[in-house]
């Protein structure tokens, strides 16, 4: 069953990568946003995450200080791979000012006067912070009160394990790993995509949603992405966001 499981998601990788390599070659030809970043190879970030916490003050207001956010509508940052954080900074740093996804970001504007160190030492920051459950609880630990709220949350590690052939939902583990702590492998290609372990259901939900509306589009991941997502219905996004809400960020399964 596993090596059959393996063979399902390398297949599917394989094809989205044909995918995303043909859209790339149509953006090379003219068609291409302001901006548009290729993620497939890239070199390792580093940063000083003790400089990155002098830097860090105004985030903490949104993200906590110690990387769990005030609200789950803002994305838990502890822990999450700097790989990740600084590119997810930097398409905030260079967004083109009239892209409606970015637009609408406070994000756009706190960036806006950061140096590529500062992005790097503060990716450096919140990922040497230790993961944690928040105190209440996330979202996801009341989930379990529930029996309806369990079977969605159920529904949702079926699909991030196994995704759904019929729909031709992918399997969520292809990328973001078996334990939802990222792709353990090495390849570059990898090293931009989010741990998810642990993150709060409606931060989740929002970028599902809106990786099915097409926004945001200047990355080869997010191509990846809309891809993924428009495979997924309403119900979909609420049982994967309700299992990964669900787990404990400081254990792996």
């Amino acid at each position: 069953m596993r090596s059959r499981a393996r063979g399902a998601i390398a297949r599917f990788m394989a094809g989205l990568l044909i995918t995303s390599g043909a859209l790339l070659a149509t953006l090379g030809t003219g068609l291409a946003a302001p901006r548009f970043a290729d993620l497939r190879e890239l070199e390792p970030i580093h940063g000083d995450a003790a400089a990155g916490a002098t830097k860090a003050t105004v985030c903490l207001s949104c993200h906590g200080a110690d990387g769990v956010s005030a609200a789950p509508t803002f994305p838990r940052l502890a822990g999450q791979r700097i790989d990740y954080l600084y590119h997810r900074l930097y398409s905030f740093r260079h967004a083109d000012p009239n892209d409606p996804y970015y637009a609408a970001s406070p994000m756009t504007a706190m960036v806006a006067t950061l140096s590529d160190t500062d992005l790097r030492d503060l990716a450096a920051y919140f990922a040497s912070q230790v993961p944690k459950l928040p105190d209440p609880p996330a979202s996801g630990a009341a989930i379990a009160s529930s029996s309806t709220a369990r079977s969605v949350s159920d529904a949702g590690e079926t699909l991030y394990r196994a995704g759904d052939p019929v729909r031709g939902i992918p399997p969520c583990q292809g990328c973001h790993g078996v334990d939802a702590e990222g792709a353990p492998v090495a390849s570059p290609q990898y090293r931009a995509y989010p741990a998810l372990r642990g993150q709060y259901a409606p931060y989740v939900t929002a970028r599902l949603t809106n990786y099915r509306a097409g926004h945001p589009a200047d990355t080869s991941n997010t191509m990846i992405m809309q891809a993924v997502a428009h495979t997924l219905d309403d119900a979909a996004i609420e049982a994967v966001a309700a299992w990964l809400s669900s787990l404990d960020p400081a254990k792996s399964l």
